[in-house]
């Protein structure tokens, strides 16, 4: 059932996917002029391939057949980096990074929930052994360097385990022979009354009893006024019902608590975990040596037939056997082309009239432009001006991602589309794809050795027939003497480094402190809702707040989703520097963290107050980003994160060893950024409370996007029965009942950020209140008290952020 769910899922993505395709080069290759058009074209393409991402992750994450996965994978990699392509296109049309576009969502009849951006779950689960091994080794040099006091968990040994299991077994029995021993016990002493219980009881006994219970009134009196106070607790346990679900239904309340999982969830996540132990097996299947063996011989003899074959024709048709294409040229690929001896011949003779025809060309510019020069005429002079057109209106850029994924959705409907699968219930790979792919592998390597064979057979029989050498003969020295110029080596600046290798380099780097372990934390716990008002307001003229939400998109879309897919990051829109700006407390360095959470990447720290002792100089530190950064680029992806990032580019600096290493770090990151190349999965992320501090030239110079990050807003703190109070509650421990007012928190909350909320709930929640939790419920004037000590963001802060 499960199985042709999510095929049905992949499905349904395929046909969405075939239609944007499709709506892609009918409407967004034609030029528009209408802003408002463009920008409700450019949103509804980016929710519609958010819902297709989403299917498609969910498909990829739950399907068991690899070569679907395959598919769906490289499918998968070319939406979400149309989906950057197009956030693209939008920043640069409204020249903002947060985008509110309630007004289609309600058309698409969707909900701001839809349009979040999920995080692909393989990102993790493809390296998790990877990633397991490296912290494994992370915290053994934090411990041998006495900077990590716990201790890691250390494995069991075997003997260890069953000295563990021998004690609970013993455990076991003794307490299965005290229950045994005591219901011997109380069958001994009920023993003469055994007789008697199995008779029953006298029925004259009964009836003096039922006669004297009638006599007294008493007995009435009793049974009617139990029946009473029955009746008033269950009528009055029915409208306390009533009444929580009414306010759960006007949004007043909070559902209740769920108190434990279902047999069902629990069975889900067994299965779940069995699912992931089948897509980690490994494949049986046909390799490149064993399909060498069986067919390799017959693939050499019908390529070495194919390419004689040609040059015979050819010959006939030119008169002469032609050149045996270069490598760079395809090599035998560029003969063996569905192209007849014919047309090989006039391409050739074509090639051969360009050439003549650029050589003539370049011989007359060369004559005219000495005799200007002779006669000292200007030529740009008489140069007639050309007007350029006018503009014809926006139009989409091109794109990267459109031919993997119209490669993608063939390969389907070729191949999966009308599949039957209905005996398939294993879920096996197919061994006829398999070996298709494997035979183009094969293919290639054993052309390789043809070319070679072939070459010199067109060589022997061009001197044989024709009485020719190859130009290779003839100009051999020459290329000898140009191979030797080539290969002189250039000398290395770093050459400690590059005789070190990246174990020592890690280690040093954690022992100084400088690569730390990032704090398990993922996106979806920095808590904000959608900004339902920006659309009006910016229709109105006025620009919105940025909401939580919205800062938690842009960090998925400019951080994880590039670091996770070497594809998306090599093609994509390439953003190598990012920095998180706002007061204290919005959460700046968890999103740091969730973003190394979400990747599985390193964490390089340097801050200024971490650098401050340990390279006083500028060639130490010169040397120190040089290890970084080789480290970063070996173990991608990698995070370097710049904490106080101000004081590197602070107008004025205290005369201090802090402040004179950190401007130090001034001229030497835009070097650092440009040695950062597409195909290295490295971030470079900065965190700051006082951007305005800061000198904006350089400062903006260095750091591509700038993400502000606002205090909580209403919606954050009220939405989803006061999401923002109830996460911090609930993940401390604490307990949601009737009687703490949730919404009085919310509003006296105003102006204070999530960390002050966090704060203020540590300092009331502490073992002594947790253990009092059951006698007495949580209310809200104990936070209160709390958060009244701190200070929140006032007004002018904020005008100065923004």
């Amino acid at each position: 059932f499960s199985i042709s769910t999510y095929n049905k899922m992949w499905r349904d993505a395929q046909k969405d996917l075939d239609i944007q395709l499709q709506r892609e080069k009918e409407e967004c290759l034609q030029p528009e002029k209408d802003r408002v058009e463009v920008f409700n074209m450019l949103a509804t393409s980016y929710i519609k391939y958010m819902q297709i991402l989403r299917k498609l992750e969910t498909a990829h994450d739950q399907l068991i057949h690899q070569q679907k996965r395959t598919l769906i994978r490289q499918v998968l990699d070319g939406v979400i980096g149309r989906i950057l392509e197009i956030k693209r296109e939008m920043v640069d049309l409204e020249h903002s990074e947060f985008h509110y576009f309630l007004n289609i969502l309600e058309d698409l009849k969707l909900l701001p929930e839809n349009i979040e951006v999920p995080i692909p779950r393989y990102f993790i689960k493809e390296r998790l052994e990877i990633l397991q091994q490296r912290e494994k080794m992370l915290d053994e040099i934090l411990v041998n360097a006495g900077l990590q006091t716990q201790k890691p968990v250390k494995v069991m040994t075997f003997e260890e385990a069953i000295k563990v299991i021998q004690v609970a077994e013993r455990a076991r029995q003794g307490r299965c022979r005290v229950a045994f021993m005591k219901k011997i016990f109380l069958q001994q002493k009920r023993g003469p009354t055994k007789l008697q219980d199995q008779m029953g009881p006298d029925p004259n006994d009964a009836a003096i009893c039922i006669q004297k219970a009638r006599s007294t009134p008493i007995y009435l009196i009793t049974l009617l006024f139990t029946i009473q106070v029955w009746r008033g607790y269950s009528q009055r346990k029915k409208t306390q019902k009533m009444r929580e679900q009414e306010m759960i239904f006007l949004g007043m309340s909070s559902p209740p608590r769920l108190q434990a999982r279902s047999i069902t969830e629990k069975c889900a996540k067994q299965i779940n975990v069995l699912q992931g132990k089948v897509q980690e097996r490994h494949e049986e299947i046909f390799n490149k040596d064993k399909l060498r063996e069986t067919e390799g011989i017959y693939i050499q003899e019908t390529l070495e037939n194919q390419i004689g074959q040609c040059f015979i024709e050819c010959r006939h048709i030119v008169g002469r056997f032609p050149d045996y294409p270069t490598k760079e040229t395809g090599g035998s690929m560029a003969i063996l082309s569905e192209k007849t001896p014919e047309q090989v011949a006039a391409e050739l003779a074509a090639k051969e009239e360009v050439e003549l025809q650029e050589k003539a060309k370049q011989g007359k510019k060369g004559k005219e432009e000495e005799k200007e020069k002779t006669k000292g005429k200007k030529p740009q002079k008489n140069v007639k001006k050309v007007r350029l057109p006018e503009e014809e209106g926006w139009k989409m850029a091109p794109s990267n991602f459109l031919s993997i994924m119209e490669e993608g959705n063939r390969q389907y409907k070729d191949i999966w589309q009308n599949r039957d699968e209905r005996w398939d219930f294993l879920q096996d790979h197919d061994p006829e794809l398999i070996k298709d792919e494997k035979r183009e592998e094969v293919e290639e390597e054993i052309r390789v050795q043809v070319d070679e064979l072939m070459k010199e057979k067109v060589e022997n029989l061009k001197l044989a027939v024709d009485g020719e050498k190859s130009d290779k003969q003839k100009k051999g020295k020459k290329s000898q003497k140009v191979r030797v110029a080539n290969c002189e080596s250039v000398v290395n600046i770093m050459m400690s480094l590059v005789c070190r290798t990246i174990d020592s380099l890690y280690r040093e780097l954690v022992e100084e402190g400088l690569l730390i372990k990032a704090k398990t934390v993922n996106l979806s716990d920095y808590i904000g809702e959608y900004n339902y008002l920006g659309t009006s307001l910016r229709q109105g003229g006025v620009e919105p707040v940025a909401s939580l939400a919205d800062v938690r998109q842009l960090i998925a879309l400019y951080g994880i989703l590039p670091l996770g897919s070497q594809v998306v990051h090599e093609k994509g829109p390439l953003v190598k520097s990012l920095l998180l700006a706002g007061p204290t407390g919005v959460g700046k360095k968890m999103l740091v963290h969730a973003i190394c959470t979400e990747t599985g990447a390193n964490l390089f720290n340097l801050s200024a107050s971490n650098i401050a002792r340990k390279h006083p100089e500028a060639s130490d530190l010169q040397m120190m980003l040089h290890m970084v950064l080789k480290v970063a680029k070996q173990l991608q992806p990698s995070v370097v994160w710049i904490g106080e990032t101000e004081q590197i580019f602070s107008k004025d600096l205290p005369d201090r060893p802090k402040a004179a290493s950190a401007k130090r770090l001034e001229k030497i990151l835009p070097m650092f950024l440009k040695a950062l190349k597409a195909q290295d999965r490295v971030l470079l992320v900065g965190t700051t409370k006082q951007p305005f501090s800061a000198d904006l030239k350089p400062f903006c110079r260095v750091y591509q996007k700038i993400i502000l990050i606002p205090k909580p807003n209403c919606a954050s703190r009220y939405g989803k029965y006061f999401m923002l109070w109830k996460h911090i509650i609930l993940q401390n421990g604490g307990e949601i009942t009737n009687s703490l007012n949730l919404s009085c928190l919310t509003k006296v909350s105003d102006g204070f950020t999530q960390g002050h909320i966090v704060q203020a709930v540590q300092a009331v929640l502490t073992e002594l209140r947790l253990l009092q939790m059951s006698r007495r419920p949580l209310r809200a004037s104990e936070f209160i008290a709390s958060l009244a000590k701190q200070d929140p963001v006032y007004r002018e802060e904020e005008d100065s952020f923004q």
